[in-house]
């Protein structure tokens, strides 16, 4: 307006100039310089121009696509697909830290508007939020029920004749299918032995024996899509879990494993109070219960909302664990860091919270976990398997942001996060971490 003004024009003249001239890009460096987190942001002007910025980690996602008439920006690519009727290749990702302008006059602008200096695309989004529709996260979570499969084959100890596999509906069931493709083909490789070690005395019924066997899958448990238990605030997640699930009758043997896959085990509330309760009524040997993501062990403040660490079934594990090997000492002396690091900035804060979770091997704390989510009532035996991070990582090599597994978070403003959650639990006092 000053520079409009110094040129002599009046007020009335000047704003259709100021439209012209602003400079979406510029404000939005200089807006955003000290956000800490992760964000999709969009914005409209008043005079016309909009926007849209990702975060420089590329934290929270971002789809757009672009033609002569139109500029769309979604989470998610299956969304814009289906709506305007494109194919996988016409919808792009809107790199981390860049923006997507859109001037009143219809120029599309790209620009960076924070530097991407660590690439860490939430991982949870591919393993449960976003849509399974989409190409890439379809193909990804095939992966994690095949990349989960060989620790399943050795908790059933290669007996895949006695072992019926399912999977806990609705957004396990991608993975469930990666599971089963793998169980297959260690099935085909063991049609292969057995027809070379039989080749001298193998006839023609013994040859449609052994080709007849299949890998038993069954839908066993039955949700009602209506109820969501993730999403569902802590005060009534108890009370409707129960009422969550059926189960299929009829098709598991005593002599039977069941194994069954669900997305991520977060809070165990649902294995409880529901999940294992209900599969053991079938009277199964073995309840082996797989979770395609690995243990949930830190909260998250980028978009999905685990604010704090009790909730975590991972956590109470660890806990007790240190009160069982007389380690307990270990919780105070993180108390007393993360209280000792809340006068510094955030770029110095450590995440003191992994030593609680150190002591353990992943299946101790895995076992665990399992006992503590077993009633008494329960008679098959339990066992919880979880992925690997490093299989995490090859299923899904775009999106590597793994904190809530690792601690490793990708801004500053996470390690305060966590700490304060830390403090919250040790105090008592049930507030929210941010």
């Amino acid at each position: 307006y000053l520079d409009c003004k110094n040129e002599g024009l009046t007020k009335l003249e000047a704003s259709p100039v100021i439209a012209e001239r602003l400079n979406i890009g510029r404000i939005l460096k200089r807006a955003s310089k000290n956000f800490d987190g992760g964000y999709a942001m969009a914005g409209l002007l008043g005079h016309g121009d909009s926007f849209v910025v990702r975060d420089p980690n590329g934290i929270r996602p971002a789809y757009y696509y672009q033609d002569d008439e139109i500029v769309v920006v979604a989470s998610e690519r299956p969304v814009i697909q289906t709506v305007f009727n494109v194919a996988f290749e016409d919808v792009k990702e809107l790199e981390a830290g860049d923006a997507i302008i859109v001037k009143k006059n219809g120029n599309v602008i790209f620009e960076n508007i924070r530097e991407c200096v660590d690439k860490k695309a939430c991982s949870f989004e591919r393993i449960y939020f976003s849509r399974g529709s989409d190409a890439e996260i379809y193909q990804e979570r095939k992966l994690l029920g095949k990349y989960v499969f060989p620790s399943v084959l050795k908790e059933i100890e290669n007996d895949i004749h006695n072992s019926v596999f399912s999977f806990i509906p609705n957004t396990a069931e991608t993975s469930f299918y990666g599971m089963a493709e793998a169980a297959q083909k260690f099935l085909d490789e063991q049609k292969v032995k057995d027809i070379i070690a039989q080749k001298d005395t193998l006839d023609e019924k013994g040859l449609n024996e052994i080709l007849a066997e299949k890998v038993r899958t069954e839908k066993i448990a039955i949700k009602d899509v209506k109820l969501r238990t993730f999403i569902t605030e802590d005060s009534s997640r108890d009370e409707m879990v129960a009422h969550v699930y059926d189960i299929t009758y009829g098709v598991v043997k005593p002599t039977d494993n069941l194994v069954i896959i669900d997305d991520s085990i977060v809070r165990g509330t649902t294995l409880k109070q529901s999940i294992i309760k209900i599969l053991d009524r079938l009277h199964p040997k073995k309840i082996v219960v797989v979770s395609s993501a690995p243990q949930i062990r830190y909260p998250d403040c980028y978009g999905i909302d685990m604010s704090t660490l009790e909730g975590f079934i991972a956590f109470k594990a660890a806990l007790e664990l240190l009160k069982e090997t007389n380690q307990y000492q270990i919780v105070e002396d993180v108390y007393k860091k993360c209280k000792a690091q809340q006068g510094l900035k955030d770029t110095e804060v450590v995440n003191y919270v992994k030593e609680i979770y150190n002591p353990f091997t992943d299946e101790q704390i895995s076992d665990k976990m399992a006992e503590m989510l077993t009633s008494k009532d329960v008679k098959a035996k339990v066992k919880i398997i979880f992925q690997k991070v490093e299989d995490l990582h090859k299923a899904c090599p775009k999106n590597l942001g793994d904190w809530y597994f690792t601690g490793n978070y990708p801004t500053p403003g996470g390690n305060r996060v966590v700490n304060t959650a830390f403090i919250n639990f040790y105090e008592g006092n049930g507030a929210r971490a941010y």
